[in-house]
Order: C-alpha cells, then sequence, then structure tokens
C-alpha cells in the first residue's frame, strides 16, 4: 500500500489501516481527519501530533492490540491482522530456552498485575534475553514513571508498521 492508496481510502478502510498500526480508536480517529498525507513525512509527523492528546484510556486501548512478548498462541489466536507483523517484531523472543521463556512469561504477568497493562517493548532487533533485561528493569519503575515509557513504546511500534504499509 503506498500513500496515495491510503489518502483514498474511504475513513471505514482508513481506519482498519491505521488500526494495523495502533490499536487507540482515538489516534486512528485523528489519523483518518488528517488525511490526505502529502508525504510519507508528513504521516509520520502526524502520527506524532495524534499521540499528543492521547489520555491513559486510550493507551490502555493501544496497549491491549499488542500480544504479550513471546505469547505465540496469543498471537496467532487473538492478532491475526497484524499477526505477519508482531512475529517479525518479536523474532527475537522466537527459539528461546524454556527457562528465558518462563521467565519472560513470569515476569510478565508480574508486570501485568503491577501496572494494568502488558509490557510494551518495541522489540525489533532485541533478543528474548535483551528484552527479559528490559522488563526485569522496568519492574522497578512507579506507574507514573512507567506509562510514558510505555507510551515511547507505542510510538516506536506504531512507525515501524507505518512504514510498512
Amino acid at each position: 500500500m503506498d500513500l496515495k492508496s491510503i489518502n483514498e481510502l474511504n475513513d471505514n478502510d482508513a481506519g482498519e489501516v491505521f488500526r494495523r498500526c495502533c490499536g487507540s480508536n482515538a489516534w486512528v480517529e485523528e489519523m483518518i481527519r488528517a488525511r490526505p498525507f502529502a508525504s510519507d513525512e508528513a504521516l509520520s509527523q502526524q502520527a506524532d501530533r495524534s499521540f499528543k492528546d492521547l489520555t491513559r484510556a486510550d493507551w490502555m486501548e493501544a496497549f491491549a492490540a499488542h500480544p504479550k512478548i513471546g505469547d505465540i498462541t496469543s498471537l496467532k489466536k487473538k492478532y491475526a491482522v497484524t499477526q505477519k507483523w508482531a512475529e517479525n517484531e518479536q523474532a527475537g523472543a522466537q527459539g528461546i530456552s524454556d527457562e528465558v521463556a518462563k521467565d519472560l512469561a513470569d515476569r510478565n504477568e508480574e508486570y501485568f498485575q503491577k501496572f494494568g497493562y502488558i509490557f510494551i517493548v518495541c522489540a525489533t532487533g532485541k533478543s528474548a534475553q535483551e528484552m527479559l533485561t528490559m522488563l526485569k528493569q522496568r519492574l522497578n519503575n512507579d506507574a507514573e514513571t512507567e506509562l510514558p515509557i510505555a507510551a515511547e513504546e507505542q510510538k516506536k511500534i506504531t512507525h515501524l508498521r507505518l512504514g510498512k504499509l
């Protein structure tokens, strides 16, 4: 899909395309309204502007659109539309040892219990061990510190996915 095609989509179809990049309905609506985009750079800049006014609830909605890191079963069942993208983004979590996989699963659950949402990380280019290290470090944060970090990771993921369109 190219920029011209995105600009020409009806609102419903454009919403489906943007939702594959970010699960926040508020963000998607902003992106739909901002069309047409003059360039890929304009699309990227609008993505950032559309993030600025998101509320905690909007971020929670965006985070809920991701499978847990390393949870391939969840990825296949719940996220069929973005499955290939998420598999590629989480390639470092595939082929991991049972010990690291269990530690990732346990720390993911601990993170969810502490913050109320899954661990969000732009996993592209990161090994399972790197993600586990990041997860353990971020578990030391309080909720006020962690939400902006998770939001920044969401932004990175969204920009990668916009580039894949």
